[in-house]
This record gives structure tokens, C-alpha cells and sequence, in this order.
């Protein structure tokens, strides 16, 4: 547990700070600004995919239907899998707590590697699917638009930063965070001693792992501590930093469904290839201290107490995590009667995973022809619909979304 509340209280301020963040971009940054440059088969979409999906603190699940919907709207296959790639692998808030646990030179490369890899996945699709056309738009109603003003925009990026994206990787940074306290304890201080000579052999040890496997770019900072402290070289933590947020089986199934096999091939090799050569690079061309030093100063005062500036940070976090938390697993309750009375109906939707689904389920619903007004419950998976759409047409939506439904 000492390790676990070490972890916390040297990530917590940099994690408010970076969820602060993480409100001000969703607030005051148009979506249209994104949209416009995506479109296209060439490098420039792919490079304005993943320069714009660096900075988002989008995790790996929350990515998938921000993804989905920039490609239904015109976004090009490249530039949707560079946005896929890039995206969670890092963001504002997983950048400032790699650097306060793991220190800077890892919080520099982490946006460079996904750059890198997001260029090469990305142009790698333009050029497997050569030939293909974008698929048809849909025309998007602006009745659902709102015009917010400053101080409404204000308090929507303190709810976004504070409660949704809390909700959406809370969970999983708490997961990270029991891990890497489970590895402090039960992993032997030898056991990675065995790849020191062949750091290849840990780095497709990673990555058989962590592709596959759920993990947000937060949450995979302090398994890479855990293990770095167990031995295991810089480049093989830089592997799971890499390819653990970038990929898992949903994006891998829905890459699968919505751009073929081309592009998942491309996605997943891309991934591969990049970290294990930003791997071999950090253990073989740069200095190890650079990667390691942090490491060691932080293993110097982990005796001593924490600052009570830190000890504030990790009991308001706790505190957002435990609502967070509550409000996500907990469904609003509905009277029944109500809805029937009101002539909404309810339609249970699968596959929801984060606040960024229940919103482009929303968002989806409320641009169908009839319907007045949607409402997407995430702890319930219930969406309640009015308007004169016939259930078809709302499930058909849902389903084009990448999500299944099913008339409750």
C-alpha cells in the first residue's frame, strides 16, 4: 500500500491540472476545426489527424466512436488511423504525470513516438487503399447545436474535466495504480535481470501483452514505473507506453468492421514497428540516466513525507474518483409511467464503454428525422428517445454508429 500511496501523491497534482486541461480543449475548441482538415488521401490528413489527436485525452475505448464519427463525416481511412493511433497514446494530462514519474525525457518522447507511428500507420492506409472514395455523409441538423456562453462554457469544461473524464479512465488509472503496486510486491527485484542482455526478448514480451490488453495512457505510467524498478530496460517500458493505450481487441474489432482488413493490418504493424524501434533507440543510441535518474531520486525521498500540497491533491482526487465513480456504475433512475405517458420510448444499447459513447449516441439520436429529444443513460446503457421515429430508424442509427440496440 506505500508504494500505491507514493504513486498517488506524486501524480495527483499533475492529473487535476491535466483533467483541467483536458475541459478547456472540449469547451473552447470547435469540433468543426478538427473535421476540416481530416478530409483527403494524402499525408496532410494524416498529419493533422495526429497532431490534433496528440493533445486529446481521449483513451483507447473513448477514441473509437470519435474516430467513427469523423470518418462518417468524411474524414478520410488514413487520416481516421493516424487519429486512432495517435490519440491514446498520450494527452495533456498522461504527458504532465509521465514527466512527474518518470521525468522528462519520456514525457518528450511519448508525443514524438506517436507522432511517428501515427504518420507511418496513417499514410501506410492511404497508400494500401489507393483508389478508395470516402463513403457518404450523413447531412447533420443544427437544431442540436447549442450556443454556449463563456461561463456556460466554463462550467461545462470543469464537469467534462472533473466528472466525465473521471468517469472515463478513473477506473483504469485506479487499475494501473493496484497493478503496479501488485508488481512492486510479487514480482522478484531479479526476474527482468534475466533479459538484460536482450532487451528485444522484453520488448515482444510487452508487446504480446499489451496489445491486446486495456490500459489508458495514465494508468500505463505507473505499471512502466513498476516494472523499470523490477529491472526491466527503458525501451521496454517505452513499448507498453506505446502500444498498450494505442491498441486493444475493441479498436481492433472496430477497425476490423469499419475500415477493413488493410487498414487494421497497417494499424497494428505500424504500432509494432514503431515501438520496437523507439525501444531499441532509447536502450541502445541515448544515455540510460536520462530514463533512469528520475527513477532513482524518487526511490531516494520515497521515505520521507509528502507535501501537504501533494497530500490535498491526492484526497481531492479521491474525492472526484469516488463520485465519479458512483454517478458512472449507478443508473438514473426513470418513471416508467412517465415515459409512457410522454410517448418517449427506450431502446437498450450495447457496447458503450465511456462518456464519449453515451455522447455520440446522444448526438446520433437527436439528428434523426422525428425524434424531438434523446437521452443516453451510461450506467444503464438506456436510451430514451422522443419523436415520431419509427423504432427502426433508431436502432438502424445506433447500429451504423458501431454500437448494437435493442427496443426495451
Amino acid at each position: 500500500m506505500q508504494e500505491i500511496w507514493m504513486l498517488i501523491n506524486e501524480m495527483s497534482p499533475y492529473l487535476l491540472l491535466g483533467f483541467g486541461f483536458a475541459g478547456l480543449l472540449h469547451a473552447f475548441v470547435p469540433v468543426a476545426l478538427y473535421r476540416r482538415y481530416l478530409g483527403g488521401n494524402d499525408f496532410r490528413s494524416v498529419l493533422w489527424a495526429a497532431m490534433i489527436g496528440i493533445p486529446l485525452p481521449l483513451c483507447s475505448c473513448g477514441v473509437i466512436p470519435t474516430a467513427m464519427s469523423l470518418r462518417k463525416e468524411g474524414a478520410s481511412k488514413g487520416a481516421t488511423t493516424s487519429f486512432l493511433i495517435a490519440t491514446p497514446q498520450t494527452g495533456v494530462d498522461s504527458i504532465l504525470a509521465t514527466a512527474s514519474l518518470l521525468g522528462i525525457p519520456f514525457a518528450i518522447l511519448r508525443p514524438v513516438a506517436a507522432l511517428a507511428t501515427a504518420l507511418l500507420g496513417g499514410q501506410a492506409v492511404n497508400i494500401a487503399v489507393r483508389g478508395d472514395t470516402p463513403e457518404n455523409v450523413c447531412q447533420r441538423s443544427e437544431q442540436s447545436v447549442e450556443k454556449l456562453s463563456f461561463g456556460q462554457r466554463c462550467a461545462e469544461a470543469l464537469r467534462y474535466g472533473y466528472i466525465g473524464m473521471v468517469q472515463d479512465i478513473g477506473r483504469w488509472l485506479a487499475l494501473g495504480l493496484v497493478i503496479a503496486g501488485l508488481i512492486t510486491i510479487f514480482v522478484p527485484d531479479d526476474f527482468f535481470m534475466c533479459f538484460a542482455d536482450t532487451p528485444i526478448v522484453s520488448m515482444l514480451l510487452m508487446l504480446a501483452i499489451s496489445i491486446p490488453m486495456y490500459v489508458c495512457a495514465t494508468g500505463s505510467i505507473p505499471i512502466a514505473v513498476a516494472l523499470m524498478l523490477k529491472g526491466i530496460s527503458p525501451g521496454a517500458a517505452l513499448v507498453l507506453l506505446m502500444a498498450g493505450p494505442a491498441s486493444n481487441m475493441a479498436s481492433i474489432l472496430v477497425i476490423r468492421n469499419v475500415l477493413g482488413w488493410k487498414a487494421l493490418w497497417c494499424y497494428l504493424l505500424s504500432i509494432t514497428f514503431g515501438a520496437v524501434v523507439f525501444g531499441l533507440g532509447v536502450d541502445y543510441l541515448l544515455p540510460r540516466d536520462w530514463f533512469t535518474s528520475h527513477l532513482v531520486q524518487s526511490g531516494i525521498c520515497c521515505h520521507e513525507s509528502p507535501a501537504l500540497f501533494n497530500i490535498l491533491c491526492s484526497v481531492v482526487f479521491g474525492g472526484l474518483l469516488m463520485y465519479a465513480l458512483i454517478k458512472r456504475f449507478i443508473p438514473t433512475q426513470n418513471d416508467q409511467s412517465n415515459i409512457q405517458t410522454m410517448g418517449k420510448r427506450q431502446f437498450k444499447v450495447e457496447g458503450m464503454m465511456c462518456n464519449h459513447c453515451r455522447a455520440n449516441v446522444e448526438k446520433t439520436l437527436r439528428q434523426i428525422d422525428g425524434v424531438t429529444n434523446a437521452e443516453v443513460d451510461l450506467a444503464s446503457g438506456i436510451a430514451t428517445v422522443e419523436g415520431s421515429a419509427s423504432d427502426e430508424e433508431i436502432i438502424k442509427a445506433i447500429t451504423e454508429t458501431g454500437y448494437s440496440a435493442t427496443v426495451k
